[in-house]
């Protein structure tokens, strides 16, 4: 056929995604392979700017699972990209103090250092922005601003995508958390030990397990504060986006994607230990981490929609990003949102 699709590339970060869970299965490519498409991972390539394209969307015919920011950076400098669905699945998100440092509460962090990533050579800072996004929502609690605490730059000059993630019998050695992202999280623990700041922030399995690792103090975890708004961050909620190109030259392959993810949240949500496993492997984290971070009832939190706070959410988000001029812009979130594939798939599962 003369459109028909020949590869679709994909990408998810290392979190809970159905995606994710799809391609563990073996579900997409299975999917796709009936279709004479070939499926390939973007951050398994050999080539930087493919491997880039997990943060910039610049990749034809690609989707793309996992943290916003990224997806709302591309967005907002002109990639034309498209959300077809969003996913809400809460995870700890610390704000940690040095013992020492006699900080017990979010009031205590005033006057006090807060340590940051500085990422200088990349096209958005994602986790300096959600650092700050953590930080600030905490402060708000109390009515305390970031302009409060004294900011502490860690500069990092290497670049998300200098490494492929490595691959074994099948399983991603990184999942988008690549050796050099690594790194550059631990340079914050290590400035945390030395006392060279008083704060930080840290997020999701990993960020729970430094945090027993180290003995550090939990200030607060946002990520379990009633209020969406205080939640809403990087990952809250996570954006299923695709490029144009593929929405408007294979309809089909949007929707099929939408079906497979589906298809995993419904296979997931009677299977928790699976799961477990499952989510374990992409994060790089074992199981216990995985259930403090994530929750003992992680399999539940998997469903991908367009819910309304889900939308208001992310339009909160990027309003967020733009105000601290991470994007060149804001923009109206509801005319980036593409709800035809996830309808079609959804009628597809009630007509079966």
């Amino acid at each position: 056929m003369a459109n028909s699709l020949d590869t679709l590339w994909y990408t998810r970060c290392p979190v809970p995604t159905g995606l994710g869970i799809a391609i563990q299965q073996g579900w997409l490519e299975d999917a796709f392979r009936a279709q004479g498409t070939r499926v390939s991972s973007l951050l398994e390539s050999n080539d930087f700017a493919t491997r880039e394209s997990h943060f910039s969307h610049t990749l034809q015919n690609s989707v793309r699972h996992g943290g916003n920011i990224p997806a709302i950076s591309a967005k907002a400098i002109g990639r034309d990209t498209r959300v077809i669905g969003l996913s809400w699945a809460d995870e700890t998100q610390l704000i940690l103090a040095n013992p020492d440092s006699g900080i017990k509460s979010v009031h205590d962090l005033k006057g006090r250092r807060f340590g940051l990533p500085n990422w200088k050579n990349v096209e958005i800072d994602f986790t300096r922005a959600q650092a700050i996004r953590g930080l600030e929502n905490a402060l708000s609690l109390e009515g305390l601003t970031v302009a409060d605490v004294e900011l502490i730059d860690q500069d990092i000059e290497s670049h998300y995508s200098d490494q492929a993630t490595k691959n074994e019998n099948g399983v991603s050695a990184y999942r988008g958390r690549s050796p050099s992202r690594a790194r550059a999280s631990n340079l914050e623990v290590v400035a945390l030990l030395r006392g060279e700041v008083d704060a930080i922030f840290l997020k999701g399995a990993h960020g729970a397990q430094v945090a027993d690792q180290f003995g550090l103090t939990t200030v607060i975890d946002t990520g379990a504060h009633p209020e969406p708004l205080i939640r809403a961050n990087n990952g809250t909620p996570r954006t299923l986006a695709v490029d144009a190109h593929l929405l408007d030259n294979h309809f089909d392959a949007a929707v099929t994607i939408v079906e497979q993810v589906l298809r995993a949240e419904a296979w997931a949500q009677d299977n928790a230990s699976e799961v477990r496993r499952y989510l374990a492997r992409e994060t790089n984290a074992s199981e216990y981490w995985v259930s403090v971070a994530y929750g003992n009832d992680a399999q539940t939190k998997l469903k991908t929609d367009l819910a309304e706070q889900s939308i208001a959410a992310l339009q909160n988000f990027t309003d967020f990003l733009a105000r601290w001029k991470f994007i060149p812009r804001s923009f109206d979130v509801n005319e980036w949102i593409d709800s035809r594939p996830l309808e079609a798939a959804q009628s597809a599962r009630i007509a079966v």
